[in-house]
């Protein structure tokens, strides 16, 4: 077995661990681009100048 890791949800395998970054980071970013396409489409609404 291997070691384990402390990771924010406990302890993990280190897989888990490289698993669970990569889906923060790909639901961050997929927050991200969610929100700048709401300000796009507001702005456009508005008829604002995007900032």
């Amino acid at each position: 077995m291997s070691r384990l890791v402390h990771s924010k949800y406990g302890y993990e395998p280190p897989e888990w661990v490289q698993a669970d970054a990569r889906l923060d980071k790909w639901w961050k970013d997929k927050k991200r681009r969610a929100k700048q396409k709401r300000r796009k489409r507001h702005a456009k609404n508005q008829k604002m100048p995007l900032s």
